[in-house]
């Protein structure tokens, strides 16, 4: 099973950074108003898009992957968008 890491712009602008093994579920939990199963930081700023995704093997890769995202500055994360596109 493959591990995506993805980071989504949200309706306020801000960027969220997540991992999952299906992007297209994560993301309607993202946007699904009427549940919880979506992160607590994009319930109030639904809906979201989809800007960047990434494939790695394992979930303690695609975890290490994250935090590494995580810790960029919001311009280096629209960067690192930008050279996927």
């Amino acid at each position: 099973m493959n591990w995506n890491v993805y980071i989504l712009q949200c309706a306020d602008d801000s960027l969220y950074t997540g991992i999952t093994t299906d992007v297209t579920r994560r993301i309607e939990e993202h946007n699904d108003r009427s549940s919880n199963l979506g992160a607590k930081f994009t319930r109030g700023r639904q809906p979201v898009k989809l800007l960047y995704q990434e494939q790695l093997e394992t979930r303690s890769l695609a975890t290490k992957r994250e935090m590494e995202i995580k810790s960029l500055t919001r311009i280096k994360k629209l960067g690192l968008i930008d050279q996927a596109s």
